[in-house]
Protein backbone atom coordinates (compact mmCIF):
# COMPACT_ATOMS: atom_id res chain seq x y z
CA UNK A 1 0.00 0.00 0.00
CA UNK A 2 1.32 3.41 -0.93
CA UNK A 3 1.85 5.99 1.82
CA UNK A 4 -0.34 9.08 1.82
CA UNK A 5 0.38 11.94 -0.57
CA UNK A 6 2.17 14.09 2.01
CA UNK A 7 4.70 11.29 2.60
CA UNK A 8 5.52 10.93 -1.09
CA UNK A 9 5.81 14.59 -2.06
CA UNK A 10 8.75 16.63 -0.78
CA UNK A 11 7.72 18.97 2.05
CA UNK A 12 9.24 22.00 0.28
CA UNK A 13 7.02 21.37 -2.75
CA UNK A 14 3.93 21.15 -0.55
CA UNK A 15 4.46 24.79 0.47
CA UNK A 16 4.46 26.11 -3.10
CA UNK A 17 1.63 27.85 -4.93
CA UNK A 18 1.98 25.35 -7.78
CA UNK A 19 1.26 22.41 -5.49
CA UNK A 20 -1.76 24.14 -3.95
CA UNK A 21 -3.07 24.95 -7.41
CA UNK A 22 -2.64 21.31 -8.45
CA UNK A 23 -5.03 20.35 -5.67
CA UNK A 24 -7.60 23.03 -6.55
CA UNK A 25 -10.66 22.10 -8.59
CA UNK A 26 -12.31 24.71 -10.82
CA UNK A 27 -15.36 24.70 -8.53
CA UNK A 28 -13.23 26.20 -5.74
CA UNK A 29 -11.24 28.91 -7.48
CA UNK A 30 -10.48 30.64 -10.75
CA UNK A 31 -6.88 29.54 -10.29
CA UNK A 32 -7.52 25.83 -10.70
CA UNK A 33 -5.61 22.80 -11.92
CA UNK A 34 -6.93 22.25 -15.47
CA UNK A 35 -3.91 23.64 -17.33
CA UNK A 36 -1.58 21.75 -15.00
CA UNK A 37 -3.55 18.57 -15.64
CA UNK A 38 -2.89 19.07 -19.38
CA UNK A 39 0.85 19.33 -18.76
CA UNK A 40 0.94 16.47 -16.28
CA UNK A 41 -0.85 14.18 -18.71
CA UNK A 42 1.95 14.64 -21.27
CA UNK A 43 4.73 14.22 -18.70
CA UNK A 44 3.11 11.06 -17.35
CA UNK A 45 2.83 9.64 -20.85
CA UNK A 46 6.53 10.20 -21.57
CA UNK A 47 7.67 8.67 -18.27
CA UNK A 48 5.47 5.58 -18.55
CA UNK A 49 6.39 5.14 -22.23
CA UNK A 50 10.10 5.16 -21.40
CA UNK A 51 9.63 2.80 -18.45
CA UNK A 52 7.75 0.28 -20.61
CA UNK A 53 10.23 0.60 -23.48
CA UNK A 54 13.15 -0.22 -21.20
CA UNK A 55 11.34 -2.88 -19.18
CA UNK A 56 9.83 -4.76 -22.16
CA UNK A 57 12.58 -4.95 -24.83
CA UNK A 58 10.84 -7.77 -26.74
CA UNK A 59 7.30 -6.31 -26.67
CA UNK A 60 5.66 -5.23 -29.91
CA UNK A 61 4.57 -1.64 -30.51
CA UNK A 62 0.93 -2.67 -30.27
CA UNK A 63 1.41 -4.39 -26.92
CA UNK A 64 3.37 -1.42 -25.57
CA UNK A 65 0.63 0.95 -26.69
CA UNK A 66 -2.06 -1.10 -24.97
CA UNK A 67 0.04 -1.35 -21.82
CA UNK A 68 0.53 2.41 -21.74
CA UNK A 69 -3.17 3.02 -22.29
CA UNK A 70 -4.03 0.70 -19.41
CA UNK A 71 -1.62 2.53 -17.08
CA UNK A 72 -2.44 6.16 -17.83
CA UNK A 73 -6.22 5.99 -18.18
CA UNK A 74 -8.67 7.67 -15.82
CA UNK A 75 -9.52 4.51 -13.91
CA UNK A 76 -5.91 3.65 -13.08
CA UNK A 77 -5.06 7.22 -12.12
CA UNK A 78 -8.13 7.40 -9.88
CA UNK A 79 -7.17 4.12 -8.21
CA UNK A 80 -3.69 5.44 -7.45
CA UNK A 81 -5.16 8.71 -6.20
CA UNK A 82 -7.38 6.80 -3.80
CA UNK A 83 -4.44 4.70 -2.61
CA UNK A 84 -2.57 7.86 -1.57
CA UNK A 85 -5.74 9.43 -0.11
CA UNK A 86 -5.56 12.31 -2.59
CA UNK A 87 -9.23 13.16 -2.02
CA UNK A 88 -8.39 14.26 1.52
CA UNK A 89 -6.21 17.09 0.18
CA UNK A 90 -8.41 18.48 -2.61
CA UNK A 91 -9.82 22.00 -2.58
CA UNK A 92 -13.38 21.77 -3.90
CA UNK A 93 -16.32 24.16 -4.13
CA UNK A 94 -19.30 23.60 -1.86
CA UNK A 95 -21.33 21.96 -4.63
CA UNK A 96 -18.64 19.38 -5.38
CA UNK A 97 -18.11 18.74 -1.70
CA UNK A 98 -21.79 18.00 -1.19
CA UNK A 99 -21.94 15.70 -4.21
CA UNK A 100 -18.85 13.72 -3.16
CA UNK A 101 -16.44 15.22 -5.66
CA UNK A 102 -13.46 14.08 -3.60
CA UNK A 103 -14.35 10.52 -4.67
CA UNK A 104 -15.13 11.26 -8.33
CA UNK A 105 -12.71 9.49 -10.64
CA UNK A 106 -12.39 12.34 -13.14
CA UNK A 107 -11.53 14.84 -10.40
CA UNK A 108 -9.04 12.50 -8.73
CA UNK A 109 -7.27 11.54 -11.95
CA UNK A 110 -7.01 15.16 -13.10
CA UNK A 111 -5.59 16.23 -9.74
CA UNK A 112 -2.97 13.49 -9.81
CA UNK A 113 -1.82 14.59 -13.26
CA UNK A 114 -1.69 18.18 -12.01
CA UNK A 115 0.52 17.12 -9.10
CA UNK A 116 2.90 15.46 -11.55
CA UNK A 117 3.03 18.79 -13.39
CA UNK A 118 3.76 20.67 -10.15
CA UNK A 119 6.69 18.37 -9.39
CA UNK A 120 8.02 18.92 -12.91
CA UNK A 121 7.59 22.70 -12.79
CA UNK A 122 9.24 23.16 -9.41
CA UNK A 123 11.75 20.32 -9.22
CA UNK A 124 12.42 19.20 -12.77
CA UNK A 125 11.97 16.10 -14.87
CA UNK A 126 14.15 13.82 -12.74
CA UNK A 127 11.99 14.40 -9.66
CA UNK A 128 8.80 14.08 -11.70
CA UNK A 129 10.06 10.73 -12.99
CA UNK A 130 10.94 9.63 -9.46
CA UNK A 131 7.44 10.54 -8.25
CA UNK A 132 5.68 8.75 -11.10
CA UNK A 133 7.76 5.59 -10.79
CA UNK A 134 7.11 5.56 -7.05
CA UNK A 135 3.33 5.64 -7.40
CA UNK A 136 3.45 3.14 -10.29
CA UNK A 137 5.88 0.66 -8.71
CA UNK A 138 3.29 -2.06 -8.05
CA UNK A 139 1.66 -1.74 -11.47
CA UNK A 140 4.95 -1.79 -13.39
CA UNK A 141 5.96 -4.93 -11.51
CA UNK A 142 2.74 -6.74 -12.42
CA UNK A 143 1.96 -5.83 -16.01
CA UNK A 144 -1.01 -7.55 -17.69
CA UNK A 145 -0.38 -10.02 -20.50
CA UNK A 146 -0.98 -9.07 -24.11
CA UNK A 147 -4.10 -11.27 -24.30
CA UNK A 148 -5.53 -9.75 -21.13
CA UNK A 149 -5.35 -6.28 -22.70
CA UNK A 150 -7.32 -7.18 -25.79
CA UNK A 151 -10.94 -6.06 -25.76
CA UNK A 152 -13.55 -8.81 -25.18
CA UNK A 153 -14.85 -8.74 -28.79
CA UNK A 154 -11.35 -9.35 -30.17
CA UNK A 155 -10.61 -12.10 -27.64
CA UNK A 156 -13.92 -13.83 -28.39
CA UNK A 157 -13.43 -13.70 -32.16
CA UNK A 158 -9.87 -15.04 -31.92
CA UNK A 159 -11.00 -17.88 -29.65
CA UNK A 160 -13.84 -18.89 -31.96
CA UNK A 161 -11.71 -18.73 -35.09
CA UNK A 162 -8.96 -20.80 -33.45
CA UNK A 163 -11.54 -23.56 -32.80
CA UNK A 164 -13.12 -23.37 -36.25
CA UNK A 165 -16.38 -21.66 -35.25
CA UNK A 166 -18.08 -18.79 -37.07
CA UNK A 167 -17.62 -15.25 -35.84
CA UNK A 168 -20.21 -13.82 -33.42
CA UNK A 169 -22.98 -11.45 -34.46
CA UNK A 170 -24.05 -8.42 -32.45
CA UNK A 171 -27.47 -6.79 -32.36
CA UNK A 172 -28.84 -3.79 -30.48
CA UNK A 173 -31.89 -4.99 -28.57
CA UNK A 174 -33.03 -1.87 -26.73
CA UNK A 175 -32.24 1.76 -25.95
CA UNK A 176 -33.79 3.33 -22.87
CA UNK A 177 -33.63 6.66 -21.09
CA UNK A 178 -33.15 10.29 -22.04
CA UNK A 179 -30.58 11.29 -24.66
CA UNK A 180 -27.88 12.22 -22.13
CA UNK A 181 -28.49 9.21 -19.86
CA UNK A 182 -29.29 6.33 -22.16
CA UNK A 183 -28.78 2.64 -21.47
CA UNK A 184 -28.14 0.29 -24.36
CA UNK A 185 -28.81 -3.46 -24.39
CA UNK A 186 -26.84 -5.47 -26.94
CA UNK A 187 -26.86 -9.16 -27.80
CA UNK A 188 -23.96 -11.39 -28.82
CA UNK A 189 -25.04 -14.49 -30.78
CA UNK A 190 -22.75 -17.38 -31.74
CA UNK A 191 -24.70 -19.44 -34.25
CA UNK A 192 -22.54 -22.57 -34.25
CA UNK A 193 -22.78 -22.92 -30.49
CA UNK A 194 -26.26 -21.55 -29.92
CA UNK A 195 -24.93 -19.09 -27.38
CA UNK A 196 -26.74 -15.81 -26.74
CA UNK A 197 -25.56 -13.28 -24.17
CA UNK A 198 -26.61 -9.74 -23.36
CA UNK A 199 -24.75 -6.68 -22.12
CA UNK A 200 -26.13 -3.39 -20.80
CA UNK A 201 -24.13 -0.16 -20.66
CA UNK A 202 -24.09 3.55 -21.42
CA UNK A 203 -23.09 3.13 -25.07
CA UNK A 204 -23.73 0.55 -27.75
CA UNK A 205 -20.02 -0.26 -27.99
CA UNK A 206 -19.71 -0.88 -24.26
CA UNK A 207 -22.87 -2.98 -24.22
CA UNK A 208 -21.49 -5.14 -27.05
CA UNK A 209 -18.19 -5.51 -25.19
CA UNK A 210 -20.02 -6.69 -22.08
CA UNK A 211 -22.05 -9.18 -24.08
CA UNK A 212 -18.85 -10.41 -25.73
CA UNK A 213 -17.19 -10.84 -22.32
CA UNK A 214 -20.08 -12.98 -21.06
CA UNK A 215 -19.96 -15.01 -24.27
CA UNK A 216 -16.20 -15.47 -23.98
CA UNK A 217 -16.57 -16.81 -20.45
CA UNK A 218 -19.29 -19.23 -21.58
CA UNK A 219 -17.37 -20.39 -24.66
CA UNK A 220 -14.21 -20.91 -22.58
CA UNK A 221 -16.12 -23.33 -20.35
CA UNK A 222 -17.93 -25.14 -23.17
CA UNK A 223 -15.07 -25.77 -25.61
CA UNK A 224 -11.98 -26.64 -23.61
Amino acid sequence: MLPKLEKIVDSSLQKTAAFRQALTHRSASGKHNERMEFLGDSILGVIITEALYRQMPQASEGYLSRLRASLVNEATLADIAMEISLGDYLHLGSGELKSGGFRRKSILSDALEAIIASVFLKQGMDEAKKFVLTIYTKRLQKLPTEDALKDPKSRLQELLQSRGYSIPHYKLLATKGHAHRQLFTAECFIKGLGIRTQGISTSRRKAEQKAALFAFEQVSKDIK
